[in-house]
């Protein structure tokens, strides 16, 4: 790890090449190896963080630090008036974050641990609120379907409000999840990890999550950009771009840091982070778009 963390002379050789006016070709290369120790910072800022808080607060942080960068992109692109692009990356985001993610996590914690466990109230819940989030998206749809109206304007209407639920039940859920039933959410995994005792402070640990998930947004950022830059030279589509590229980069923290944690047999912080960040997208980052 102590080697990795040598790369992160990438970010300021990044930020210079940037302003000196490097190629989008250098600057994607320079972004890459850039991100790649801010994440392993950010998946270790963050199980530091779960020691003191457990691995509910601990995925939850990691995934909407995770997001920011993707929501401050989306709305950059909204107001350029990219909205084909704004929700492919919000359906290439769900999907990346529940199969890629989360399946790489599974796959690595398996070659690595004979068995591994998590909570299936954690489980459960994600899957309830996925479940909610697929009626939510749909209903728009299909009510646009029924009633055509070359003004779409009572579909607008019925997208702000059903915007509004998504984020009152997202809302409600964290209620849940870290309030009321808390005691059920606890890790599932070994007795040892329940005793994993953190080895920075609850401060320090904060501050590097917080400074690690900012620079991953700037990285993020000028990523993307030198990405679409590049790919539209080689006629690629806007689409494509949006659900795969896009999804992919953007989500290099979550990746990480949730492989991560399986292969140390955090299976509840893991799935807490590539569900999490998924349901967040659904729940909170697609209802907020539309308001916007």
């Amino acid at each position: 790890m102590r080697y990795l963390y040598a790369l992160l002379i990438f970010v300021p050789v990044t930020i210079v090449a940037k302003m000196m006016g490097a190629s989008e070709t250098v600057i994607f290369l320079l972004a890459a190896a850039a991100i790649l120790p801010l994440s392993g910072l950010l998946g270790t800022a963050t199980e530091e963080v779960a020691g003191y808080t457990g691995s509910t607060v601990g995925g939850l942080l990691n995934a909407t630090l995770g997001n920011f960068a993707e929501l401050v992109i989306a709305i950059l692109a909204l107001r350029a008036g990219l909205v084909d692009l704004v929700k492919a990356s919000i359906t290439g985001s769900i999907l990346g974050n529940l199969l890629l993610v989360l399946g790489a996590s599974l796959l690595a914690g398996g070659l690595k641990h004979k068995t591994q466990r998590f909570n299936a109230n954690l489980a459960g819940m994600s899957a309830s609120l996925l479940v909610i989030t697929v009626i939510g998206l749909v209903v728009p749809a299909v009510f646009d379907s029924l009633h055509p109206d070359p003004t779409h304007a009572k579909t607008r209407l019925i997208s702000v409000w059903v915007a509004g639920v998504l984020i009152l039940g997202y809302a409600l859920s964290l209620v849940y999840s870290m309030g009321t039933h808390k005691a059920v959410f606890g890790e599932g995994g070994d007795v040892a990890h329940h005793e994993t005792v953190p080895h920075w402070s609850l401060k320090k640990a904060v501050t590097v999550l917080v400074v690690a998930a900012a620079a991953i947004g700037v990285m993020s950022e000028m990523l993307v950009g030198a990405t679409e830059h590049a790919v539209a030279s080689l006629g690629m589509s806007e689409i494509f771009v949006g659900l795969v590229l896009i999804p992919i980069i953007g989500n290099a923290a979550e990746h990480s840091s949730a492989v991560l944690m399986a292969m140390k047999n955090r299976m509840d912080l893991a799935v807490g982070i590539a569900a999490g960040s998924s349901i967040q997208v659904a729940l909170l980052i697609a209802p907020v778009l539309v308001l916007i």
